[in-house]
């Protein structure tokens, strides 16, 4: 079991050696500007990547906005069960995070499809709706990149195909979305 555990350890941190310091640094540059101009930030993902976008708005919403004072304008698309229940219900699942955005989403917003395969068909489906509508894309995204990697304006690959690793590390992404706004405010001004 303790050479499961070593070997486990070592894969998260190869995992997380493998993150883009210039992806995540333009990603904060995006989020900054969304920010500036009053932008909506959309993030969206199943499963454990669902709970990882719930984890970054709140993060975002709360804590890097009581530290600025102005407020991030930032919605997880996977916290309205009812909507997304009865979209997936009336249409589709894979409709389930586009619909939402045909209501919210407008030019100059951004949208952040959190995925480790890259290939859910309803955040492919958001994500191509929302280049058609003047969003900024970033997809975060494994080893094996998938559709979500070829639509996204910005994309941040995790060098890894392992579900737990690779939403671990993407995690640790959306986490320097929020904390560099909480420890480093002036990166704001």
């Amino acid at each position: 079991m303790k050479n499961w555990i070593a070997e486990y350890i070592a894969k998260q941190k190869a995992a997380h050696d493998s993150i883009s310091v210039d992806g995540v640094a333009r990603a904060i540059e995006t989020v900054k500007q969304a920010w500036a101009g009053d932008r909506q930030i959309f993030v969206f993902g199943n499963g454990g990547s669902a709970s990882n976008s719930s984890h970054f708005a709140t993060d975002l919403g709360k804590g890097s906005s009581d530290k600025l004072g102005k407020r991030f304008r930032v919605l997880s698309l996977t916290d309205n069960v009812s909507w997304m229940t009865a979209i997936g219900n009336d249409y589709s699942y894979e409709d389930i995070f586009v619909r939402q955005l045909e209501n919210y989403g407008r030019k100059g917003d951004v949208a952040i499809g959190v995925s480790v395969s890259g290939n859910s068909p309803n955040c492919v489906k958001a994500m191509d709706w929302s280049n058609k509508n003047g969003l900024t894309t970033l997809a975060l995204v494994g080893a094996k990149r998938g559709r979500m990697a070829e639509l996204g304006s910005q994309v941040i690959v995790i060098n890894d195909t392992h579900y737990g690793r690779v939403e671990d590390a993407q995690m640790g992404i959306l986490h320097m979305l929020c904390y560099a706004f909480m420890e480093k405010p002036e990166l704001a001004r």
